[in-house]
C-alpha cells in the first residue's frame, strides 16, 4: 500500500499551495506550476493508495517523494516570512526574488520526474486491492460510534487472580508488606492491578487506596509528589521540598489516617521500593504495597513470594476474544474454528488477544478470519519484544490511511502519559492530518478518529467525563514502542534522548520535522544552540506537578530562534518569554504556552494561521489583556486561557467575516458585548469568569448578548466576587439566550433555589452542574422537568432539603454529589427513574443511608446500579 505519511506530505503541501498563491506576487507563475505538479502527485499517490506497495522500487521512490515534498515545503515556507516581513514594510505588500524562484523551478521540475517514476510503477502493477476508508456516521444518526466495549469487572480469567491478590492484601501480616505482580510484556499486569484497585473489598479495608504511575523515566520527587496528592490537593506548596522532606509529610499523613493501600505501576528499580517503604510509618496498621514490573529479580527483592501472573487459557482466550469482537454476541458456529486456533495463537497473552480483536472487529466474514489465522505464528509471543510489535502491526494495517498517521502520532506523547482528548484532537488538526468532510468540523472528525482507535484496542480509554465522553487515554507500551518505532521509519517524529556520550542528536532534516523531548534533557538540548529551519512541530511534555528548572531566558530564547519555520510550539512545563525571533514565527498553528503574562501581545496576531492558543499565566493580575487583534485571525479556532480574558471590541478594520472561534475559555463578563458575540457568532463552548452581577443584570446587554450564540453548547458561568450586595436572578428569557446548550455549569453564583426552575426549560440541556454554592439556600423542590437533563452535579452546597421525583428528572443517568454535608437525604423517588444508573456521594454523609436504600431499590428489580461513597463509613462495605 502507499505510504500514508507521503500522501499525507504531499496533501499538507498542496494545501500550502492553494491557500498562499495569491500571497506571492512576482513568483505567482511559478508558484501555479509547482501547484499543477503537486496535483498530479497527489492524484498518483491517492491511485497507488490501492497498489501492493512492498516493492524495492516503491520504497527507494518513497524516499524520493519524501525529500522533494521536505524541499518544496521548505521553499514555500521561507518563500513566505520572507513575503510577509516585506509586507509589513511595505504597502506594496509583493514580494520577489531570483534565487527562490529559480529553486521553486527546480522543484517543479523534481516532481516531474518522480510522476513519471510513478506512472511507470503504476503501469506494472494493475493488481488493485481496496484500501478501508472511514466512514463516519450520517448527521443526526443515532447509529452507535463506538464498538463492543468491555467493562472493568468482565476481563476473562483475572477473577481467580484478583482474587488470590486481594487476599494478600487484606490478610497476612500487621507489618508493611509489598505484593508484586510480575510477568512479560502485554500479560495484563496493569489491567490485573487496576481491577484489584478497583474492587470495593479494598475501600472497606484500607482508609487509603492510591495509584501512582512510576515508569522508567521517573523521578522519586515526582513519585513522591503524585502520592502527597492523595491527601492535600495544595502540593505546590511542597515542590521545593527534597525526597526525604516529602517522605517525611505522607508518613505524617499517612500516620494520623488508617490503614493504607499505595499501588506502583510499572516499577523498573529497585530505589523506588526503598524510597517508598519510608513513607510507611512503624504503627502495625497493615500498610500494603502492590506494585507492577516486568523484572523478575526486581520483584523477588521486594518479596520472595511475589504473584507470578499466569497466561491465558485458550479457554479463556478464545472467551476474551469473542467478548472484544462481537460483545454481548455470541461468535457465529462458523466462526468457532477459527477463532479457537487464533486465540491458541496468542499464547495466552491477554493483549495479544485484545489487539487482533481489533483487527477482527466488524469482519464476520470467514475469509478474513482465516487470513488472520494464517498470520498469527506460534512464536509471536516469545522474549524478544520485536516480535509483539510486528503483531500490532496488523491491527495498524487495518486502519484507513488518513487513521494511520493519527494513530502512529500518538508515540511524541511520552510514555505512560495521560493524554488529554482536547489535545490530541486539536494537535491532529493542526499538524494537517484530518481532512475537511462535509457536513462535519475538523473537531468531529477528529473526535471520531480517536473512539475508533480505542474501540479498535489500539488507545487505551483512562477516564470519562460526566457525560460518558473521553476525558484521557493513554497507549499501552508495547503500542506505545510500536508508535514511536514506526513513525520513525516513516520519519514521521523523532524523539530527542541523549546519547551514550551524552549528546543529542537531530538526525538526518528529512527525517526530524517533528521533534519531541523529555523535559530532563531539554537543557542539554539547548545548550549545543541547535539551528534546525526544518523543524515543524516542538514538543515537550510533563505532567502538572513537574516544572522544568535551570532554564534561562536565553534559553527559551534559543528555542524561538532555532525554529523559525515552526507550526507546532507545545512547550507548557517552561516558562516562556516572548523575544523578536518569536515575533518572526508567521507559521505558528498551535502555541501552548506559560508564563509571567500580563497580556496577549499585539504581535500574535501576525500569526495568520494560528489555530490554537493555549495560555497559562501566573501573574497576580486579576485578568489578561488581549491586545492581538483576534478578530483579524481567521484560522483561530480555540483561545484558552486560565485567567479571565479581557477582549477588545472588533475595530472598524477588522476583517468583515465571522471568527472561527469555537472555544472561549475563559472571558471577562465585561467583554461579553453585543459586537463581540456577534463577531463570535460560531462559539460552541463558552466559560464567563468575574463580577456577574452587572453582567447579569444586563449592563451594556450583558447576559442577553448571549443570544449571538446560535452554536453554543457549552456555557460555564463563574462568580468570583465573594460577597453580592442582593441575590441575583436569571433573566426569564435565559432558556431562549442558551436554548442550545448541552452543558451547563454554575460556580458561586448564588442564585436562589426557585431560579432553578428557568434551567428546566432548556430542552437541550444534557449535563448540569452546580459548584460552590451556584445556588443559596436550604431547600429546592423543583416544579418543572428537566426532560434531557442525564447528569447532575451539586457540589459545596447549603442545601438540607430536596424534593424530587422521576416526573422532574425523568432521563436522569448520573448523578453527583460533593460536600452537600447538610444534605438529610437523597429524594428516594429518584430510584424510579429507570435510566439511574450512577450516584456518587463525596462528603456528604448524612445522605448516605438513602443513597443506600435507593441502591437497594434498584437491585431489587434486577438493575444494575453503581453507588460509589467517599470516605467510606466505618465498619460498612463502600460500594462502587
Amino acid at each position: 500500500m502507499a505510504d500514508a505519511v507521503v500522501n499525507f506530505l504531499a496533501e499538507n503541501l498542496l494545501q500550502l499551495l492553494t491557500d498562499n498563491v495569491k500571497l506571492i506576487g512576482g513568483a505567482k507563475g511559478e508558484l501555479e506550476n509547482l501547484l499543477k505538479e503537486v496535483q498530479h502527485l497527489k492524484g498518483f499517490l491517492d491511485d497507488a493508495a490501492k497498489l501492493p506497495s512492498d516493492s524495492e522500487q516503491w520504497k527507494v521512490l518513497v524516499e524520493e517523494i519524501h525529500k522533494t515534498v521536505h524541499k518544496a515545503e521548505d521553499a514555500i515556507d521561507k518563500f513566505l516570512v520572507q513575503a510577509k516581513l516585506h509586507q509589513e514594510k511595505s504597502k506594496m505588500g509583493r514580494f520577489f526574488n531570483v534565487s527562490h524562484l529559480a529553486t521553486v523551478r527546480n522543484l517543479a521540475a523534481e516532481i516531474n520526474g518522480i510522476l513519471g517514476q510513478v506512472k511507470e510503477l503504476r503501469k506494472n502493477n494493475q493488481a488493485l486491492q481496496a484500501r478501508p476508508v472511514v466512514e463516519l456516521p450520517k448527521k443526526g444518526s443515532q447509529e452507535v460510534t463506538q464498538g463492543p466495549s468491555l467493562e472493568d469487572d468482565e476481563v476473562v480469567g483475572f477473577d481467580e487472580e484478583a482474587n488470590k491478590v486481594i487476599k494478600r492484601l487484606v490478610e497476612g501480616s500487621e507489618d508493611l508488606d509489598i505484593i508484586p505482580v510480575v510477568g512479560m510484556p502485554g500479560l495484563g499486569k496493569t489491567t490485573l492491578a487496576r481491577k484489584i484497585y478497583n474492587d470495593p473489598q479494598l475501600s472497606y479495608e484500607f482508609f487509603g487506596v492510591h495509584w501512582v504511575y512510576v515508569g522508567q523515566s521517573y523521578k522519586i520527587k515526582d513519585v513522591f509528589l503524585n502520592i502527597l496528592k492523595f491527601f492535600t490537593r495544595r502540593t505546590e506548596d511542597y515542590q521545593h521540598e527534597d525526597e526525604n522532606a516529602l517522605a517525611k509529610v505522607i508518613a505524617s499523613f499517612i500516620k494520623k489516617g488508617g490503614r493504607c493501600l499505595i499501588c506502583l505501576d510499572d516499577v523498573w528499580e529497585i530505589k523506588v521500593i526503598d524510597y517508598v517503604k519510608k513513607v510507611f510509618p512503624e504503627n502495625e496498621k497493615g500498610h500494603r504495597v502492590m506494585m507492577t514490573t516486568r523484572d523478575n529479580v526486581l520483584a523477588t527483592y521486594a518479596n520472595p513470594d511475589p504473584h507470578d501472573l499466569k497466561f491465558l487459557t485458550p479457554k479463556e482466550s478464545f472467551e476474551l476474544l469473542v467478548k472484544r469482537v462481537f460483545g454481548k454476541k455470541s461468535c457465529p458456529n462458523d466462526l468457532v474454528g477459527h477463532g479457537e486456533s487464533i486465540a491458541r495463537k496468542c499464547g495466552g497473552v491477554p493483549l495479544a488477544v485484545v489487539v487482533i480483536a481489533g483487527a477482527l472487529r466488524g469482519r464476520p466474514n470467514t475469509n478474513d478470519w482465516i487470513r488472520v489465522e494464517k498470520n498469527v505464528p506460534q512464536h509471536l509471543y516469545g522474549n524478544n519484544e520485536e516480535s509483539c510489535l510486528k503483531f500490532v502491526e496488523m491491527s495498524y494495517d487495518r486502519l484507513p490511511q488518513e487513521m494511520q498517521t493519527c494513530f502512529l502520532f500518538c508515540g511524541v506523547f511520552p510514555r505512560g502519559f495521560d493524554i488529554p482528548s482536547w489535545k490530541v484532537i486539536r494537535l491532529w488538526i493542526a499538524e494537517g492530518l484530518i481532512k475537511p468532510q462535509e457536513s462535519y468540523t475538523l473537531e468531529e472528525i477528529a473526535e471520531f478518529y480517536l473512539n475508533d482507535l480505542i474501540n479498535r484496542n489500539l488507545v487505551i480509554l483512562q477516564q470519562k467525563r460526566s457525560d460518558g465522553q473521553i476525558k484521557t487515554c493513554r497507549l499501552h507500551d508495547m503500542l506505545h514502542q510500536f508508535c514511536k518505532k514506526e513513525a520513525s521509519n516513516k520519519w514521521l517524529f523523532q524523539e530527542v534522548s541523549l546519547t551514550p556520550d551524552q549528546a543529542i542528536p537531530i538526525e538526518d532534516p528529512n527525517k526530524s520535522r517533528r521533534l519531541c523531548i523529555q523535559p530532563s534533557n531539554l537543557k542539554g538540548f539547548l545548550s549545543k544552540k541547535p539551528s534546525a529551519e526544518h523543524v515543524r512541530s516542538f514538543y515537550c511534555f510533563s505532567s502538572k506537578e513537574k516544572q522544568i528548572s535551570g532554564l534561562t531566558p536565553n534559553d527559551i530564547k534559543l528555542i524561538h530562534k532555532a525554529f523559525p519555520l515552526v507550526r507546532i510550539l507545545d512547550v507548557e512545563p517552561l516558562k516562556f518569554l516572548f523575544s523578536k525571533d518569536f515575533n518572526q514565527l508567521f507559521h505558528l498553528r498551535y502555541i501552548a504556552i506559560s508564563g509571567d503574562f500580563n497580556a496577549i501581545p499585539l504581535t500574535i496576531g501576525k500569526f495568520w494561521n494560528l489555530q490554537t492558543l493555549i495560555l497559562n499565566t501566573s501573574t497576580s493580575e486579576s485578568t489578561l489583556d488581549v491586545k492581538a487583534d483576534i478578530w483579524n485571525m481567521l484560522q483561530l479556532r480555540h483561545l484558552h486561557t486560565n485567567i479571565p480574558a479581557k477582549l477588545q471590541p472588533p475595530a472598524a478594520t477588522s476583517s468583515g467575516k465571522a471568527s472561527c472561534l469555537q472555544t472561549l475559555s475563559m472571558v471577562a463578563p465585561e467583554s461579553c458585548e453585543k459586537e463581540v458575540l456577534a463577531k463570535a457568532c460560531h462559539l460552541k463552548k463558552l466559560s464567563i469568569r468575574g463580577q456577574m452581577a452587572a453582567f447579569l443584570g444586563a449592563y451594556k446587554g450583558g447576559i442577553n448578548n448571549l443570544e449571538e450564540l446560535k452554536c453554543l453548547e457549552q456555557l460555564n458561568l463563574v462568580n468570583d466576587v465573594l460577597y453580592m450586595n442582593k441575590a441575583p436572578h436569571l433573566p426569564p428569557t435565559f432558556s431562549q439566550l442558551v436554548r442550545t446548550v448541552k452543558k451547563l455549569t454554575l460556580t458561586n453564583t448564588r442564585f436562589g433555589w426557585s431560579e432553578a426552575d428557568k434551567l428546566g426549560k432548556l430542552e437541550a440541556l444534557e449535563v448540569l452542574k452546580f459548584k460552590e454554592n451556584a445556588f443559596a439556600g436550604d431547600s429546592w423542590k423543583p416544579k418543572t422537568g428537566f426532560c434531557a437533563l442525564q447528569v447532575l452535579w451539586i457540589e459545596r452546597s447549603e442545601l438540607e432539603s430536596w424534593e424530587a421525583s422521576d416526573i422532574n428528572f425523568p432521563m436522569l443517568r448520573h448523578l453527583v454529589l460533593i460536600s452537600c454535608d447538610k444534605l438529610e437525604a437523597v429524594p428516594l423517588e429518584l430510584a424510579n427513574i429507570t435510566n439511574l444508573q450512577e450516584m456518587k456521594l463525596e462528603n456528604t454523609s448524612k445522605a448516605v443511608k438513602s443513597a443506600k436504600d435507593i441502591q437497594e431499590s434498584k437491585t431489587a428489580k434486577s438493575i444494575k446500579f453503581n453507588l460509589t461513597i467517599f470516605p467510606p463509613e466505618a465498619g460498612s462495605k463502600a460500594t462502587k
